[in-house]
C-alpha cells in the first residue's frame, strides 16, 4: 500500500471484478484514515461504494498515469502490480496491435491468431546489430541479444520459450532459428541453416497434432542447440526431445487429431509409390477417426506431405529410407484396425485371414501366425518353467495399442537421431545457442501422468528463472553500490522436493511399479500416508480416494491416480518384440537393434530425454548391469533428462520468451482478461514484477532525470554538476529518503514515486499552461474589446450623421409637398369646372347633329341599298375568277420550280466535276513545267557528272549514248505533255461554257429565291414565320452545342493522349532503370564471385607452396571480358609469390587437402565461366532485341507509309467509280455526256493517273530499300577499323627491298665491335652505303610526293561524289519527313511530284536499263576506291615512320664515322645532315614506354599511388590522362598486343587496389573519378561523330587512328559501375552508425522532447554524450564526402547520383527505425525530424544540389514527421492525412498511428476508430504490403559523357610519380 495522500478526489484505482478481473474507477471523495468504504465512480458513470477488507485494511491498487500506459517494458510502469500489467498488455495488443512486450528480462508474446508482416528479411536486417532497448520488443531483438552476447561474452546462450498449447511457442522458436540462420549464415558450402530450418516440418509432422486449443500443438518438448564456429557462422545443430505423448497414437478426444504424418499419408494414398501401403481415407482407420474431425481448415495434408518429403531429402534421408518410414507408419494404422474377439471370459482370438493384420505383417515382414498368436497370448516366467497364457479381449487390445505406441516411439527416436546426424558438423563447435520449445504449465479437468511430468518440468524451469532474475537484480544493485537488502521471493524448492526427493511422488511411484501386485490405489494410499500430514503443499481431495492435489507455483492441480503406474511402466509384450526383431524388413530390425527386453515392466520410454545416443546401450559382457539400466521407468528417465537440461541451461545465459494465449476461440486480436491473468501467473511474469516492485523498480540516469524534471527546478537549483542538482531537487520534492537511492550512474525509485513525480511535473506544466492561457485570453479579450469600442464609436458617428441628414431631407420635402399640394388642388378644381362646361356644350351639339343625321341616313339607306347589291354581286364574280387564275399560275410555278431544281442539280454536278478536273489539269501543268525545269537542271548535272566520271570508266561513253536516247525519249514525253496542255486548254474552254450556263442558272435561282422570299413574307403575315424562326434558332443552338461538344471531346482526347504519352514515357523510364539495376546487380554478383575466386586462389597458393614462375599465359587473341578479368599483374603476383616462398615452411603437403581445394577451384572456375557465358548471352540477347526493335520501328514506319498510300489510292478509286456512276446515270443531261470529248479526256487522265500511282507506289518501296542499303553501306564504310596489310603495299613499291636490305646491313654493322667497323671501312664501303641510302631516301620521297598528289586529286573527286550522295540521301529523308507531316490529300500529291522528279533524275543520270543495279555498282566502286585510298594513306604513314627510324640510325652512324674519318677527308668531303622533307611537329600528347616498363607503370601509377599523399596536388584525373596518352602511343604505332596488355593491366590493377583498400572512401572515390575520366577519354578521342563535336580541332587531331576500343569502353563502364557500388557500400558503412543517433535520438532542438521513464531494457539516451553522433556529425560527414569527390574531379552528374543515394540511405534508415520504435513516435519527435530534414535541405542548397533528386528520397520521412504532428481526430483530418501521405504505404501510415505515443499528459492517443477510418480510405491503394524500406537498394548509375577541355600536349608529369621512363612524343 502507498501513503494515503495518493487517495484523494479524482485519483484512479483498480478494483477486482468477476468478469474483467480488474476494473478502473475514480474516487469521488477523499479517503481518510479509518474509512471502511471508498466512494468510487466507474468509467461508465456508475457510482459504487467499495468496502475495504476489515482485517487487512488494504487499499486498492492505484492506476498509472496515462502517459505511462502502453510502454514497451512493463518495468517502466510506476505502479507495478497485476492490474497495471494486464492493462498495459491489453492496450498494446488491442489498440496498438503490438504483440510483443518486455517484462524485465522476459519477452511476453501474445498470439495474434493472424499473420503479421513483421517477420520479413527487412525486419531481420533492421534488428541486426541493434541494442535490445533501442528497438521495439520483438523475438528478433531477443535473438539478436543472444547472438551478440555469445560473441561478446564468449558464453553459450539459451532461449527458453514456454506457454500454453496454442500460445505460439513453436512459431516463436521457428522465428528465432530463422533469425540465426539469416544473420549468421553458413561457413561451409552446404547450407546448414537451410537444414536446420528443414528439420521443423519433419518434427511438426511426427510430433505435432491438432488439439482443442491449437491446430498445430507440439506434443513433445525439444531443445535445439545451434552450433557456431569461431567466426560465429552456423556449422550444425543438435536436438533433444522430451516426453512424447504416445497415448495420442492410439486415442484422440473429440475435435482432436492424431499426429499430422498419419493424415498426410492418407491424403497422399493416391500417389503411385504409396499404392503398396494400401491406405485409404483417414475415416477408415481407427487410430485417425476417433476425434471425428480429420481435416484442419486451410491445411492441405497432401501438400504438407510433399513438404515433409522434401525436408527428408534435404537432410540426406534417401527415398528408400523414406519409403521404409512410411511403410512403418502405414503398418501402425493397419494394426489399429485389427479386430480382437472373445473366445471365452479369459481368452481372446483374432479371426483367421484378418485383412488388416495380413497387411500389417506384409508391410513389417513378419509371420502372420506368430503375430496373431502373441497378440492374444503372453508368456509368464517362473523360477522353474515358463507358461504361455491366453489373455482376455481387453488386455489383448491394450497389448495391441501398447505395441503401436512402442513402434511409433522407436520410429520417432530413429528420425530424431538421423536428423541430428544430418545436422552434425565435422568442424569443431566453438559455441552454441539453445532454443527450448517446451510445454507450459497445464491444468485440465482430468489431469494424469503427462500433466504431472509437464508441471514438474515447469517447476524446475521456474526455479531457474527466479534465481536468474534475483541474480540480475542483485548484480544491478551491487554495480550501482546501492545497499542490498534481501528480497523475499517465492522459492518452489519445497514443491520440487515433494516430487523428486527421496520418498517423493516419483520415488514412491517407481517403488510401486516394482511391486508384483502394485496398483494405482495402493500408490495413492502410500502418498496419503507419507505426505498428507508432513507437507503443506500436498492435499487430498474431499470426495476422492484416487486423486491428490499439489500446490504448484502457479496454481493448485488435482491429479487422478488412475493410469499412473501403467504409463510409468510402459509395458510391451516381449514376444511381440521378438517377432518384430525376426522381421525381414531391415529398417524395422534397425529400430529394435538396441533393445533386449522390451516386455519388462519398465520398458524404454518414448521420450528419454531425446537422442538415441543419450540412452545407455546394453553391454553383452555384463547382462545384469544392462538389464538393470534397461529397466528405468518413464518418470526416472524424464527426471534424468530434465536434470541434464537444467545443467545445460545453468551453464548458459538464458533469455526468456513467455507466450500468452489471448482467448480460447482463436479470434484475431481478441483479449480475454481471465485467460491472460491465468497464464501471466503461471509463466512467472507477475513474479518478475513482484521481485522488481519489492526493491527500487524505477531507475533513471542523472541526465535523463535532469532532462525530464528540469521544469520542477528553479534557476538557482541548477548546478554545473548534474548529479548534485538531482540530489538537491529530490530532497525537496520527496520528503521520505527511503523512497529513492542514489547510485553511481542512476537514481533508484520505489514503486509509485515516478508517478508522483509525473504528477508534480504535470501539475507544474498545467499551472504554466493555465498562466499562459490566462495571459493570452486576457490579451485576446482586451484586443477584442478595443476593436468593438472603436467599431461602436465609428458606427455611432455614421448613424448620427445619417439620421441628421435624413431629418433635413424630411423637412425640405414636407415644405415642398405643401406648396405642390396647394397649386395642384387649385389646378384640379379649375380643370374640372372647364371640362364640365365644355362637355355640356358638346353633348348638346352632338345630340342635335345626331338626330339630323339619323333622319338623313334613313332616307339615303333605301337609295344606296340597291346600288350596293349591284356592285357586290359583280365583285363576287370577279373574285372567283381571280382566285381560279392564281391557283393555276401557282401550280405552273411549282412545276417549273421542280424542273429548275433538277436542272440546277445537274449543272452543279457538272460544274463540280469540271472544276476538279481543272484543278488536276492545273496541277499536271505545274508538274510538267517543274519537270521541264528539273530536266534542264539535270541536263547540266548530267554533263558535269559525265565529265567527272569519264576518267574513271571507259564504258561511260556508251552509257552517255544511252542517256541521250533516253533524253530524246523524254523530249517525246515533253511533246506529249504539250498535247496534254492543249487538252487542258480545251477543258478550260469547256469550263468557261459551263460557267456561263452556271451564271444563267444562278440568275434563275435568284429569281426563284426572290419569289420564295416574297412567298415567305406572305406566310409570315399569316403567322407561320415565327415558328420557322424558332425552329431555325433551335437548330442553330443545337449546331453550336454540337460544335462545342466536339471541341471539348477533341480537347479531352488530346489531353488523354498526352497523359497516356507521359505515362508510357514514365513506364519506359522505369523499365530502363529496372534493366540497368538488374544489369548492375549482375555485375556486383560477378564481382563477388570473382573476389571469392581470387581468395580461394590465394589460399591455394599459400597452402600449396609450389611456385610456377613464368608459367602464366595470356591469350592475346581473346578480347572478351573474361580475358581482361582473369588477367593479373605479373609483377605484383611474382612479388607475392616470392614472399610466399620465403614465408611458407618446407613441411610436407597434405595432398588430400590440396586435391580437394584444386577441385573446388576448378568448380568455381566453371561456375564463373558459366556466369560469364550467361552474362554474354544476356548482352547478346539485349543487343539483338535492341536491333530488332530498331528494325521493327523502321518496318513499322514503312508499313505505315504503305498503308497510307494504299488507303489514299483506294479513296481515289472509290471517288472515280462514284463519278462514273453519276455521269452514267445523268446521260444526256449536258454536253459532258459519255462520248463527248471533255468526258473522254477527263476519263483518260484519271486512268493514267491511277496507273501512274500504282507505279509510283512500287518505286517508293524500291527507293526506301535503296536508301536503307545505302545508309548501311555508308555506316559500314565509316566504322571500318580493319588493319591494313602493310606488307603487300610495301612489296608493291620498287625500292622497298633495297631499303630493307640497306637497313639490315646497317644493323649488322652497328652490332659489330669498333675494330671490325674500322676494318670494314677501309675501302670506304660504309660511306658508299650511306650515300646510296640517301639517294634511295630522296627517290622514295619524290615517289611518295607524286603518289600523294595523285591520291589527293582522286580523293577530292570521290569526296565530291560522296558529298552529293549524302546530300541526296539527306534530301530524300527530309522529303519523307515533310510528307508525313502533310494532310492526306497534299501528301499524295507531294509524293507523286517527288517520285516524278526522282525518276527523271535517275533517267537522266542512269543510261542503263536497270537503274537499281547501276546505282549499286556505282556505290560499290566508290566504296572500293575509298578503301584503296585509306590503304594508301596508311601505307604512306607507315613508310614515313620507317624513314624516321632510318634517319635516326643514320644520324647515329654519322656520329660514329666522324670520329673515324681523318681531318683531311673531312675537309675535302664535308658531311651534310640528312634532310627530312616533313618538319617535326611539337608534342603530340602521347607518352612512349617500353614493353618491359608496363608493370612499373602500373605499379607506380595505380598500385602504389596514395590519394592522400601524392595525388592530392595533381590535376584531377591525371592518372587517367597518363594512361590514355600511353594508350594513344600504342595505337599510334599500331601495336595491338601493347594496347590489349596495357588496358588489361590497368583494369586488373584498379580491381586489385580496390580489393586491398576497398574500405577507404578516398581510394574508392579517387579511382571512380579516374576510371570515369579514362572512359570519357576513350569516348572523346574515339573518332565517333557524336563525341568529336565537343572537341577542339586540336583534340580531333589526337583521336585514335587504328583501333576501335568500343568493347573496352563497355568493360570500363562495367568496372566503373562496380567501383560506384563499392563506393556506396563504403559510404553506407560510414554513415550507418550515425543516422539513427543523429536523425532520431539526438535532440537538435533542446527541450522540445522530454525523456519518458524506461524499464530494465535501457534505450540509447537521446542526450548527446561524448562519442554520440549528432546531426552535425552527419552534415560534417556529407561535407567530407562531397569535398573528397570534388577534389578528385568526379563528374558533377555522378556526384549528384552519389548524393541522391546518400540521402536515400539516411531517409530509409531513419524511417525504418521510426517504424520499429514506439518511443520515437511522438509530436515532439516529428518536429525534431522536420528540423533535421530542413538542415539537410539547406546543405543541398549550399552545394547547389537541389535538382539531383535527393530531396525527393526524403519525402517518405518528411510525410511520416508530418503525420506525427497533424491533428488526428475527425474525418476531415483522415482525408487530409490520406492526401498528404502519398509517399507512405498504408501499412506504414497505420503503423505510425498505432505507435503514436504521447510524451506529455496534454497529448492524446490516436483512437482505434480513427485508424480504421484511415484503413478504409486507403483500402483501394495498390501498393506493396512491405512495411520497411529496402536500405540495400542502389539506384542504377549512369555515366553521362563529360568531355575534357584540357589539351593533352599541355600535361606535365610530376616527378613525384616516379615515371621518368615515360618519353613525350
Amino acid at each position: 500500500n502507498f501513503n494515503n495522500t495518493s487517495f484523494i478526489d479524482y485519483a484512479r484505482v483498480w478494483i477486482p471484478d468477476s468478469e474483467e478481473v480488474w476494473r478502473s474507477a475514480e474516487l469521488t471523495k477523499d479517503y481518510k484514515q479509518g474509512d471502511t468504504v471508498l466512494h468510487l465512480q466507474l468509467e461508465d458513470g456508475t457510482d459504487l461504494e467499495h468496502k475495504l477488507d476489515p482485517k487487512t485494511k488494504n487499499l486498492p491498487h492505484l492506476r498509472n498515469p496515462d502517459i505511462l500506459v502502453g510502454e514497451n517494458d512493463l518495468t517502466a510502469l510506476s505502479y507495478l502490480h497485476e492490474p497495471a500489467v494486464l492493462h498495459n498488455l491489453k492496450v498494446r495488443f488491442i489498440d496498438s496491435k503490438l504483440i510483443y512486450t518486455y517484462c524485465g528480462i522476459v519477452l511476453v508474446a501474445i498470439n495474434p491468431y493472424e499473420t503479421l508482416p513483421i517477420y520479413g528479411t527487412d525486419i531481420i536486417n533492421a534488428y541486426s546489430g541493434q541494442n535490445m532497448g533501442d528497438m521495439d520488443p520483438h523475438i528478433f531483438a531477443v535473438a539478436e541479444e543472444a547472438y551478440k552476447q555469445m560473441a561478446r561474452d564468449e558464453r553459450n546462450q539459451s532461449i527458453i520459450v514456454s506457454g500454453e498449447s496454442g500460445a505460439g511457442k513453436t512459431v516463436s522458436a521457428k522465428y528465432a532459428m530463422r533469425y540465426f540462420a539469416t544473420v549468421s549464415g553458413s561457413a561451409s558450402e552446404a547450407n546448414v541453416e537451410e537444414k536446420v530450418l528443414a528439420s521443423n516440418p519433419i518434427m511438426e509432422a511426427i510430433g505435432n497434432a491438432k488439439t482443442t486449443r491449437n491446430d498445430n500443438s507440439s506434443r513433445f518438448g525439444k531443445y535445439i542447440e545451434i552450433g557456431f564456429d569461431k567466426k560465429y557462422h552456423i556449422i550444425g545443430a543438435n536436438m533433444r526431445t522430451y516426453l512424447l505423448e504416445k497415448s495420442r497414437v492410439v486415442f484422440q478426444a473429440d475435435e482432436e487429431r492424431n499426429y499430422h504424418v498419419f493424415y498426410q499419408l492418407c491424403a497422399s494414398s493416391h500417389v503411385p509409390e504409396f499404392k503398396a501401403l494400401k491406405l485409404g481415407s483417414a475415416d477408415v482407420f481407427h487410430y485417425t477417426k476417433q476425434g471425428r474431425n480429420p481435416v484442419i481448415d486451410g491445411v492441405d495434408d497432401a501438400k504438407e506431405m510433399s513438404t515433409t518429403r522434401n525436408a527428408f531429402t534435404l537432410l540426406g534421408i534417401n527415398e528408400s529410407y523414406q519409403m521404409g518410414l512410411f511403410q512403418v507408419l502405414a503398418a501402425i494404422l493397419h494394426l489399429g484396425n485389427v479386430d480382437v474377439k472373445d473366445r471365452d471370459a479369459d481368452s481372446s482370438i483374432i479371426p483367421p485371414n484378418n485383412s488388416h493384420l495380413m497387411v500389417f505383417c506384409e508391410l513389417m515382414g513378419v509371420a502372420y501366425q506368430d503375430m496373431s498368436h502373441w497378440l492374444c497370448h503372453k508368456k509368464l516366467k517362473t523360477a522353474a518353467e515358463t507358461y504361455i497364457k491366453p489373455i482376455p479381449k481387453l488386455q489383448a487390445i491394450n497389448a495391441r495399442d501398447a505395441l503401436a505406441k512402442h513402434i511409433y516411439a522407436k520410429l520417432f527416436n530413429w528420425i530424431v537421431d538421423h536428423v541430428n546426424k544430418a545436422l552434425h558438423s565435422t568442424v569443431k563447435q566453438h559455441s552454441f545457442i539453445g532454443v527450448l520449445d517446451i510445454y507450459g504449465f497445464e491444468t485440465f479437468e482430468i489431469n494424469s501422468f503427462e500433466q504431472f511430468c509437464i508441471n514438474y518440468a515447469n517447476e524446475k524451469l521456474q526455479q531457474q528463472f527466479n534465481m536468474h532474475v534475483f541474480k540480475l537484480e542483485q548484480e544491478e544493485y551491487m554495480k550501482e553500490q546501492i545497499p542490498w537488502t534481501l528480497i523475499d521471493f517465492y522459492d518452489n524448492q519445497p514443491c520440487i522436493n515433494l516430487i523428486e526427493a527421496k520418498m517423493g511422488v516419483l520415488d514412491l511411484l517407481d517403488e510401486e511399479c516394482k511391486m508384483p501386485k502394485g496398483s494405482d490405489d495402493s500408490w495413492a494410499q502410500k502418498l496419503y500416508n507419507t505426505h498428507l500430514k508432513t507437507c503443506s503443499l500436498f492435499e487430498k481431495p474431499r470426495m476422492s480416494n484416487k486423486a491428490f492435489i499439489i500446490q504448484h507455483f502457479a496454481d493448485k492441480v488435482e491429479y487422478q491416480c488412475e493410469g499412473f503406474l501403467e504409463k510409468n511402466k510402459d509395458t510391451v509384450n516381449e514376444e511381440q518384440i521378438h517377432v518384430l526383431k525376426a522381421s525381414k524388413f531391415d529398417l524395422l530390425v534397425e529400430l529394435f537393434r538396441d533393445e533386449e527386453k522390451a516386455t519388462s515392466p519398465t520398458g524404454v520410454a518414448p521420450a528419454t530425454g531425446g537422442r538415441t545416443r543419450l540412452s545407455v546401450k546394453p553391454d553383452k559382457g555384463k547382462p545384469d548391469k544392462s538389464s538393470k539400466e534397461h529397466k528405468k521407468t518413464v518418470g526416472l528417465q524424464f527426471r534424468n533428462s530434465l536434470q541434464l537440461l537444467m545443467e545445460t541451461l545453468n551453464a548458459t545465459t538464458p533469455h526468456y520468451v513467455r507466450c500468452i494465449k489471448p482467448n480460447d476461440y482463436k479470434y484475431a486480436f481478441t483479449f480475454d482478461p481471465k485467460r491472460a491473468v491465468q497464464q501471466l501467473r503461471a509463466c512467472g511474469v507477475l513474479e518478475t514484477i513482484r521481485i522488481s516492485a519489492a526493491g527500487f523498480p524505477s531507475r533513471w540516469t542523472y541526465q535523463e532525470f535532469f532532462s525530464r524534471y528540469r521544469v520542477l527546478m528553479k534557476q538557482k537549483d541548477v548546478l554545473p554538476d548534474k548529479k548534485m542538482t538531482c540530489k538537491n531537487v529530490l530532497e525537496k520534492l520527496v520528503q521520505d529518503p527511503d523512497k529513492y537511492q542514489f547510485g553511481k550512474t542512476k537514481i533508484f525509485f520505489r514503486a509509485g514515486q515516478v508517478a508522483y513525480l509525473e504528477k508534480l511535473r504535470a501539475d507544474k506544466l498545467r499551472a504554466a499552461c493555465i498562466r499562459i492561457q490566462k495571459t493570452i485570453r486576457c490579451w485576446l479579450a482586451r484586443k477584442k474589446y478595443l476593436r468593438m469600442k472603436h467599431a461602436a464609436i465609428t458606427i455611432q458617428r455614421y448613424v448620427r450623421g445619417y439620421q441628421a441628414r435624413c431629418l433635413a431631407t424630411f423637412l425640405r420635402r414636407t415644405r415642398a409637398a405643401t406648396i405642390i399640394q396647394k397649386y395642384q388642388r387649385m389646378y384640379v378644381a379649375r380643370s374640372s369646372y372647364r371640362r364640365k362646361q365644355a362637355a355640356a356644350l358638346a353633348m348638346q351639339c352632338i345630340l342635335r347633329a345626331f338626330m339630323a343625321r339619323q333622319l338623313y341616313r334613313a332616307l339615303l339607306r333605301e337609295h344606296k341599298a340597291i346600288i350596293i347589291q349591284k356592285m357586290v354581286r359583280g365583285w363576287l364574280a370577279r373574285q372567283w375568277y381571280k382566285r381560279s387564275l392564281a391557283a393555276v399560275v401557282y401550280l405552273q410555278c411549282c412545276m417549273r420550280r421542280m424542273r429548275a431544281k433538277r436542272e440546277l442539280k445537274k449543272l452543279k454536278i457538272e460544274a463540280r466535276s469540271v472544276e476538279h478536273y481543272k484543278k488536276l489539269n492545273i496541277g499536271m501543268e505545274n508538274k510538267i513545267m517543274q519537270l521541264q525545269r528539273k530536266i534542264d537542271d539535270q541536263n547540266k548535272d548530267n554533263r558535269s557528272l559525265t565529265e567527272r566520271l569519264s576518267g574513271l570508266e571507259v564504258t561511260h561513253a556508251a552509257e552517255s549514248e544511252r542517256l541521250r536516247r533516253e533524253l530524246s525519249r523524254l523530249r517525246c514525253a515533253e511533246e506529249d505533255a504539250k498535247n496534254s496542255n492543249n487538252r487542258v486548254i480545251t477543258l478550260q474552254e469547256e469550263l468557261e461554257r459551263l460557267r456561263a450556263e452556271l451564271q444563267n442558272t444562278q440568275k434563275e435561282k435568284k429569281a426563284i429565291e426572290e419569289w420564295a422570299q416574297k412567298y415567305q413574307d406572305e406566310m409570315e403575315q399569316v403567322g407561320a414565320g415565327e415558328t420557322l424562326k424558332d425552329q431555325n434558332n433551335l437548330l442553330k443552338n443545337e449546331k453550336n452545342d454540337l460544335n462545342r461538344l466536339i471541341q471539348e471531346q477533341g480537347q479531352q482526347w488530346t489531353e488523354k493522349m498526352q497523359r497516356a504519352l507521359k505515362e508510357e514515357t514514365a513506364q519506359l523510364e522505369t523499365d530502363l532503370n529496372e534493366e540497368r539495376s538488374r544489369y548492375q546487380n549482375l555485375l556486383s554478383e560477378h564481382l563477388r564471385l570473382e573476389e571469392k575466386y581470387d581468395d580461394l586462389k590465394e589460399e591455394i597458393s599459400l597452402t600449396v607452396n609450389v611456385p610456377k614462375p613464368g608459367h602464366r599465359r595470356t591469350d592475346s587473341t581473346h578480347s572478351s571480358n573474361e580475358s581482361e578479368y582473369t588477367y593479373n599483374s605479373e609483377f605484383a603476383e611474382s612479388e607475392e609469390g616470392s614472399r610466399g616462398v620465403e614465408d611458407v615452411t618446407k613441411a610436407s603437403l597434405d595432398m588430400a587437402l590440396f586435391l580437394k581445394l584444386q577441385k573446388r577451384v576448378t568448380e568455381l572456375e566453371q561456375e564463373k565461366q558459366g556466369l560469364q557465358n550467361e552474362l554474354d548471352r544476356r548482352e547478346e540477347q539485349f543487343q539483338r532485341a535492341r536491333a530488332r526493335k530498331a528494325r521493327s520501328a523502321e518496318l513499322e514506319y514503312e508499313s505505315l507509309k504503305r498503308q497510307e498510300l494504299e488507303s489514299e489510292n483506294k479513296k481515289l478509286k472509290h471517288n472515280l467509280n462514284e463519278m462514273r456512276q453519276s455521269l452514267m446515270s445523268n446521260a444526256g443531261a449536258v454536253s459532258a455526256a459519255p462520248g463527248s470529248p471533255a468526258y473522254k479526256v477527263l476519263l483518260d487522265q484519271l486512268n493514267s493517273s491511277n496507273e501512274e500511282l500504282e507505279v509510283r507506289k512500287e518505286e517508293v518501296l524500291i527507293l526506301r530499300s535503296q536508301l536503307v542499303s545505302q545508309k548501311e553501306a555508308m555506316q559500314h564504310k565509316e566504322t571500318m577499323t580493319e588493319p591494313l596489310h602493310y606488307v603487300e603495299d610495301v612489296q608493291k613499291l620498287g625500292d622497298a627491298k633495297e631499303i630493307s636490305q640497306a637497313y639490315m646491313g646497317l644493323k649488322d654493322t652497328n652490332r659489330s665491335p669498333l675494330p671490325d667497323m674500322r676494318k670494314m671501312n677501309e675501302d670506304g664501303e660504309l660511306w658508299l652505303v650511306y650515300e646510296g641510302l640517301k639517294e634511295t631516301n630522296r627517290l622514295l620521297e619524290s615517289q611518295l610526293q607524286a603518289q600523294r598528289r595523285s591520291h589527293e586529286s582522286e580523293l577530292e573527286a570521290l569526296r565530291g561524289e560522296l558529298q552529293s550522295v549524302k546530300e541526296e540521301n539527306n534530301r530524300q529523308q527530309q522529303l519523307l519527313a515533310q510528307n508525313l507531316q502533310l494532310p492526306p490529300e497534299a501528301r499524295i500529291e507531294a509524293s507523286l511530284q517527288h517520285e516524278i522528279t526522282r525518276l527523271t533524275n535517275e533517267n537522266l543520270v542512269n543510261p542503263t536499263e536497270d537503274p537499281k543495279a547501276y546505282r549499286i555498282s556505282v556505290l560499290r566502286r566508290m566504296i572500293d576506291l575509298m578503301e584503296q585510298l585509306e590503304k594508301q594513306d596508311k601505307t604512306v604513314r607507315k613508310l614515313k615512320k620507317q624513314l624516321k627510324v632510318f634517319a635516326k640510325k643514320i644520324n647515329d652512324l654519322e656520329g660514329g664515322q666522324i670520329e673515324n674519318v681523318s681531318p683531311g677527308q673531312m675537309a675535302d668531303e664535308p658531311i651534310r645532315p640528312v634532310s627530312i622533307p616533313r618538319r617535326e611537329k611539337d608534342f603530340q600528347g602521347m607518352l612512349e614506354y617500353k614493353k618491359e616498363d608496363e608493370l612499373k607503370l602500373v605499379k607506380n601509377l595505380i598500385l602504389e599511388l596514395k590519394p592522400r599523399g601524392v595525388a592530392v596536388n595533381l590535376i584531377p584525373g591525371l592518372p587517367a590522362y597518363i594512361l590514355f596518352m600511353c594508350l594513344r602511343h600504342a595505337d599510334y604505332i599500331n601495336d595491338d598486343q601493347k594496347v590489349r596488355s596495357l588496358l588489361t593491366s590497368t583494369i586488373n590493377s584498379i580491381k586489385k587496389i580496390l580489393k586491398k583498400r576497398g574500405d577507404d572512401f578516398e581510394t574508392v572515390s579517387f579511382w571512380l573519378a579516374n576510371t570515369c575520366r579514362f572512359l570519357h577519354c576513350l569516348k572523346q578521342y574515339s573518332g565517333d561523330e557524336q563525341f568529336m563535336k565537343y572537341n577542339s580541332p586540336k583534340q580531333n587531331e589526337h583521336c585514335l587512328s587504328n583501333f576501335d576500343l568500343a568493347e573496352y569502353r563497355q568493360v570500363l563502364s562495367d568496372l566503373a559501375i562496380q567501383i560506384y557500388q563499392q563506393l556506396i557500400k563504403c559510404m553506407e558503412n560510414i554513415l550507418q552508425p550515425m543516422i539513427v543517433s543523429g536523425m532520431l535520438e539526438h535532440e537538435t532542438i533542446q527541450g522540445v522532447s522530454g525523456v519518458k521513464p524506461t524499464g530494465l531494457r535501457k534505450r540509447t539516451s537521446s542526450i548527446a554524450d561524448e562519442g554520440t553522433y549528432t546531426l552535425d556529425s552527419i552534415i560534417r560527414q556529407l561535407n567530407s564526402f562531397h569535398s573528397i569527390m570534388c577534389q578528385h574531379g568526379t563528374d558533377p552528374e555522378l556526384i549528384k547520383q552519389v548524393v541522391k543515394q546518400q540521402f536515400y540511405i539516411v531517409g530509409a534508415v531513419t524511417l525504418n527505425n521510426l517504424l520499429l520504435r514506439k518511443d520515437m513516435c511522438s509530436w515532439s519527435k516529428g518536429m525534431q525530424i522536420r528540423y533535421n530534414v530542413s538542415q539537410l535541405e539547406e546543405w543541398l542548397r549550399d552545394k547547389n544540389l537541389m535538382v539531383c533528386g535527393a530531396k525527393e528520397t526524403l519525402e517518405p520521412l518528411i510525410q511520416a514527421a508530418q503525420l506525427l504532428q497533424v491533428k488526428k481526430k475527425t474525418d476531415e483530418d483522415a482525408e487530409a492525412i490520406c492526401s498528404m501521405c502519398n509517399a507512405l504505404t498504408t501499412a506504414q501510415i497505420v503503423k505510425v498511428l498505432n505507435l503514436y505515443t504521447p510524451v506529455n499528459a496534454f497529448e492524446e492517443r490516436v483512437s482505434v476508430t480513427f485508424i480504421r477510418t484511415i484503413q478504409n480510405r486507403l483500402r483501394d491503394r495498390k501498393e506493396s504490403p512491405q512495411l520497411l524500406l529496402d536500405t540495400k537498394i542502389i539506384y542504377p548509375v549512369t555515366f553521362p559523357f563529360n568531355p575534357s577541355s584540357l589539351a593533352l600536349e599541355t600535361i606535365q608529369i610530376p616527378g613525384s610519380l616516379n615515371l621518368a621512363f615515360l618519353t613525350r612524343v
